[in-house]
Parts: C-alpha cells; sequence; structure tokens
C-alpha cells in the first residue's frame, strides 16, 4: 500500500509555527531527531521518529512511545544525517509526495546540505516539496506548476548538475529551452505575472524557492 503524502519535520531550528498549515489531516508523520518535539508543538502526531536521538528528551521520546509512536534508533557516528535517514524511512512508504517541514536558521552547512538532498536522484520517482523557514520549496524534474500570485518571486537553481531545455511560463522573465548551470544566477529572483507558473526541463533537477510573500506574512 502506497500514501500520497508522507510528511517529514527535521530536527535543527523548528519550523514556522504555521507551517502545519501545509499538512494534509491523517498524512503519516516522521520525525527527525528533535523534530519529533517540532512536530508535537506544531500539533502534529508523529508515526515515526527516526536518528540518533541526541536532541530530544528521554520524556518526549517515552511518551511518543507510548502513543503508539515506532522509534528507529540510529547510532551517533552514521553516514547520513537524521533528516536522510527520515526521507528514506518516507520513501519506504512509497508515497506520491514528501513535504519536508524544518527551519533555515542555525547551521550553515546543515541548510546547504538539506537543500541539496531534496534534490538527490534517489528520490527521482517522488514529488518533493519543503517548507523551509519562511520559503516554500520545489523540486523540480520534467515539469511542475507552482501556484502563487502576480509579484511574488521565484529563484530557480540546477542541482547537481546542468539543468537542460529549461522552458517556462508565466513568469516575468521566460527561459526558453535554455541550460542552467549548477552556481550560475541566471534564474534567481524572476517573477510571477499570473497566479501559475509551469516550469519544464528536459533533463536534470532544478529547485524552485519562493519565499513568502507579504500577503502571507512571511516577510
Amino acid at each position: 500500500m502506497s500514501e500520497e503524502i508522507v510528511v517529514v519535520v527535521s530536527g535543527g531550528e523548528p519550523p514556522r509555527p504555521d507551517a502545519a498549515l501545509a499538512v494534509l489531516s491523517g498524512a503519516p508523520v516522521i520525525a527527525a531527531d528533535g523534530g519529533l518535539e517540532h512536530a508535537r508543538a506544531l500539533g502534529l502526531e508523529v508515526t515515526t521518529a527516526v536518528g540518533d536521538m541526541d536532541s530530544v528528551s528521554a520524556d518526549s521520546l517515552n511518551t511518543a512511545a507510548a502513543a503508539g509512536t515506532r522509534v528507529l534508533r540510529h547510532p551517533a557516528e552514521k553516514d547520513a544525517t537524521d533528516l536522510e535517514l527520515a526521507l528514506d524511512t518516507a520513501l519506504a512508504l512509497r508515497p506520491e509526495r514528501i513535504l519536508v517541514l524544518a527551519g533555515d536558521g542555525g547551521r550553515l552547512d546543515h541548510l546547504l546540505a538539506t537543500l541539496l538532498l531534496l534534490g538527490s536522484s534517489r528520490y527521482t520517482d517522488v514529488q518533493i516539496d519543503a517548507e523551509i523557514g519562511a520559503a516554500h520549496v520545489h523540486v523540480v524534474r520534467g515539469q511542475r506548476v507552482l501556484s502563487g500570485a502576480p509579484g511574488d518571486l521565484v529563484s530557480l537553481l540546477a542541482l547537481h548538475g546542468p539543468a537542460e531545455g529549461v522552458l517556462t511560463e508565466g513568469l516575468a522573465y521566460p527561459l526558453a529551452g535554455e541550460t542552467l548551470e549548477p552556481g550560475s544566477s541566471r534564474g534567481v529572483s524572476n517573477v510571477f505575472v499570473a497566479d501559475m507558473a509551469r516550469i519544464t526541463l528536459e533533463r536534470g533537477v532544478l529547485l524552485a524557492i519562493r519565499p513568502r510573500s507579504p500577503r502571507e506574512g512571511g516577510l
């Protein structure tokens, strides 16, 4: 049996208090280490907690386990971050979509690793979205249609290699079959001119990052 959507709550800095508004009722919730306490603060019931559990209290773990949460404990010395372990746990449920809730503060290396992880080829067959601090993040492979409003910003960043044949509709600065290279600023700060934007690419993977607009209370 596969799930329509699985929610992953990251450890580290907590997500925004309104991040849970993006969660569909009844969706399984997987917490990465300290994400267990973040999920509880958001009013989410955690299905599985995974990680080395160095950032969550024993009381929180015991309370969660007593309520039926499955706890998958890993050694502190491991080859993957707690978030990567949580994403792999989510992937095992064969969802159509994974939604990650995370903060954008704390360590810069962790934030960069998170963004690179979201575009990993191991998640090619699942739609990946994230609410990271005051930004909506979408992984684009093949084609995605993003909702917004005229004036909203969006940046398109290539990950893990060139994004080739990039075509956009509904943006002020169109791309017409172009190649975006990793490290290029060519796709930064584009602007919605309609309520939706279509992004298509022939090869590669993009991150579409949309800062929250003033109408969303994000700035």
